[in-house]
């Protein structure tokens, strides 16, 4: 199972610096033959790539960022079985889940607030996720002990010092799954931009890599070669697009292996 999971990932990476014809032909099965980066050159040849590596980069961070200072105090205060409208506030939460104001209501509102083609657009409407914070309220009730709340209170610690002194420093698992979930979600977010941000200035990398292939496709299509090679190049732009949108994912997820595999773990026991 695990070799059919990463054998796809191994064949775009070697069909991307493959001869597109022994590509095309089926030659390249385990290895990369007739080696070339002429799918990574034309790719990082067009500069708005730069400029949307930044834009993603920024966007993801900025709104991680908010998604943490958000999601944990939310989840932390809904954890309290103290707090009496905890459930009702969990119901309106989770009823929005099942049902939004969809696409056109959306775009009215983002364009009344004035975020339309803005950093904010990326980062704002997506402040909260109701399914991480489930998660992390779940992280909460059952990882930590109650009892260490009776003895901040004896020791005349408030709500806001427990929760920054001793429920986030013993809470790291579940901050680093949450945050890569969040950071992940910013990095492949193209739809955001696809339709609230007309400003190719502002677009992230998922909306350049898009266009960059939308275009060596149409430009395949007209071309004065071949059509067969127009469009196995055009094959081989698309492999590189898949690596240059999924290799920082690839290189941060290692890191956060551990955390990941003991956040995804919560819950599983109960008693």
């Amino acid at each position: 199972m695990v070799l059919a999971i990463l054998y796809p990932l191994w064949f775009i990476v070697i069909a991307s610096v493959s001869d597109p014809k022994q590509v095309a032909t089926g030659s390249v099965l385990f290895f990369p033959r007739g080696i070339t980066l002429t799918g990574f050159s034309k790719i990082f040849a067009d500069s708005r790539i730069w400029n949307g590596y930044r834009n993603t980069i920024i966007y993801a961070c900025l709104g991680t960022l908010l998604n943490m200072l958000v999601t944990l105090p939310v989840a932390f205060t809904l954890s309290r079985r103290e707090f009496k409208p905890r459930r009702v506030i969990m119901f309106l939460f989770t009823f929005t889940m099942f049902f939004g104001g969809g696409l056109i209501p959306s775009y009215l509102l983002y364009k009344q607030l004035g975020i339309l083609n803005s950093v904010l657009v990326f980062i704002l409407p997506g402040a909260v996720s109701v399914y991480n914070v489930i998660i992390t309220r779940s992280f909460f009730e059952t990882s930590i002990p109650e009892e260490l709340h009776d003895a901040a209170q004896i020791d005349g610690m408030s709500y806001f010092g427990y929760f920054m002194r001793i429920v986030i420093p013993l809470s790291s698992a579940i901050i680093a799954v949450i945050a890569l979930y969040y950071f992940v979600g910013h990095w492949n977010d193209y739809f955001t931009g696809l339709i609230y941000v007309t400003d190719t200035e502002k677009w992230p990398l998922q909306n350049v890599l898009q266009q960059i292939l939308l275009a060596n496709q149409t430009q395949s299509a007209s071309s004065t070669m071949g059509a067969q090679e127009a469009q196995e190049a055009a094959e081989q732009i698309k492999y590189g697009v898949i690596i240059v949108s999924t290799l920082p994912l690839l290189v941060i997820y290692p890191f956060l292996q551990k955390y990941f595999n003991k956040g995804v773990m919560i819950g599983a026991v109960k008693g």
